[in-house]
């Protein structure tokens, strides 16, 4: 059986590994360690010969992928796909578990472009400069600057190709706030969407005012929460790797996004995440919903109950010019792979142009994985589709600022998270502490004061270091 097989603990880590990235990196090999004792992996999903195995999260986009794969992929090319497709936070969990031991369970699997540079500085991934370079009709040029950026190492080699790129805006429904008499600033600020929030709610029946991730993880609660911070004057450390979860600015800010959302936001806020607020958002349950630009394909689908009646603008601010995040779900390819080639044919079809134009005919035009190429912006088809969000999701994305996202100097890159392994398991045990804060389990103050002790003891392991 393979899971015999392969070797165990091929984790080449970085120059300056630090106490929480070894923890981390112990507990994932743990996990592996028993998953594969148990035999129930990796010989059971039959990688190998004409199959690839993917791993992947279950955003509305890759389920349409899943269902158009058979038949314009495999077809095509005689690779079959065998896919695994879980929520945001048990996929992160999996993936890590499998890429950190180089199990090779699964060819190809989403990532983010917080995963890309530190699982390529670790030699967990493949580089895709030479597939790139070979594959003329994938125009690696034609992907937008940032994105193809924020998926490259420091070496400078290309380590996951994007399915779809996103930055964060606010969502609004327009003839909701047309029947109020209210109107959204073009460039909204914090403070006036609170007071937008609490004039909706209850505009219609059962409708809540605004919808915001209360749900524990770093990629949910953490990311649009975080934004906040920047934007409110905060930030997780400083120049010196100093932890100021516990300053006035961070506490201001979680405080507006917890108070925000326990006045006028959706019911069960601390179990709400992107696909909990996505459902409010188009079964007409809430008014507002700040969140990735990539709902909006969702809400504008030709089955969607609201589409026409949504508007977009860009994230909401306080102190600084713009606010809204950069980030991808993208395909890598395990160093493991026993099937690499094969896999970057999956992932070249899958991050082509000519996919973008199936799902259009397929699905619908404002269902494109779009944010990710230049060339999506001059179909005309998509231009029509997406008139009321593709512009404000560009722009957004074009002039995010992942290396100064806030009002002070960043010992590192990232505006909804800090480009460090141990920010994962960070992110996550703080958003627990603030999403019990949301649930009414404990004060702002306290879960910060707890919030603050996690980050201190990353703040002594890099202090010092700089970039």
């Amino acid at each position: 059986m393979r899971c015999q097989s392969r070797p165990q603990g091929r984790i080449r880590s970085r120059p300056h590994r630090s106490k929480a990235l070894r923890a981390a990196t112990a507990a994932a090999t743990a996990s592996a360690l028993l998953a594969l004792s148990g035999c129930a992996g990796a010989g059971s999903l039959g990688s190998g010969g004409d199959t690839i195995n993917v791993l992947m999260v279950n955003n509305p986009q890759m389920l349409e992928l899943q269902k158009l794969t058979a038949e314009h992929f495999t077809e095509e090319t005689g690779i079959k796909v065998k896919f695994t497709v879980l929520p945001e936070n048990d996929v992160r969990d999996k993936i890590s578990q499998d890429f950190a031991n180089q199990a090779g369970q699964y060819d190809v699997a989403t990532l983010s472009n917080y995963e890309t540079p530190i699982f390529a500085k670790n030699d967990w991934l493949r580089s895709l400069t030479p597939y790139t370079r070979k594959d003329k009709r994938f125009d690696q040029q034609d992907i937008l600057p940032p994105v193809r950026e924020s998926l490259s190492g420091e070496d400078g080699q290309v380590y996951a190709e994007p399915f779809y790129g996103e930055s964060s805006f606010l969502m609004y429904r327009k003839d909701v706030f047309a029947r109020e008499g209210l109107k959204m600033p073009e460039h909204p600020t914090w403070p006036q969407v609170a007071k937008l929030a609490a004039q909706v709610d209850g505009a219609q029946h059962g409708m809540k005012g605004i919808c915001l991730r209360g749900l524990p993880g770093w990629g949910e609660l953490v990311a649009p929460l975080t934004t906040v911070v920047n934007t409110f004057g905060g930030t997780w450390f400083d120049k010196d790797w100093n932890a100021r979860l516990d300053d006035p600015a961070f506490r201001k800010a979680t405080k507006f996004y917890v108070d925000l959302v326990r006045k006028h936001g959706e019911s069960g806020a601390s179990q709400s995440g992107y696909a909990e607020c996505l459902n409010n958002m188009t079964q007409g349950k809430t008014a507002m919903w700040y969140d990735a630009t990539a709902g909006a394909g969702s809400l504008e689908g030709a089955k969607s109950k609201v589409k026409g009646k949504i508007g977009y603008v860009p994230a909401p601010v306080v102190e600084t010019r713009s606010s809204g995040w950069l980030y991808s779900w993208a395909w890598g390819i395990q160093k493991a792979s026993r099937n690499p080639d094969k896999a970057w044919k999956f992932i070249s079809w899958a991050s082509g142009k000519e996919y973008e134009k199936l799902v259009g005919e397929k699905f619908g035009w404002a269902n494109v994985p779009a944010g990710k190429r230049a060339s999506t912006y001059e179909l005309p088809e998509y231009k029509k589709a997406a008139g009321a969000f593709h512009e404000v999701t560009r722009e957004a994305i074009t002039k995010a600022r992942p290396r100064d996202p806030g009002v002070q100097k960043r010992p590192t890159i990232g505006i909804q998270f800090v480009d460090i392994p141990e920010f994962a398991d960070l992110g996550t045990k703080v958003s627990h502490e603030i999403s019990a804060a949301i649930a009414g389990r404990q004060s702002v103050d306290e879960a910060l004061r707890k919030a603050q002790k996690l980050a201190q003891e990353v703040s002594d392991d890099y202090e010092g270091r700089g970039r």
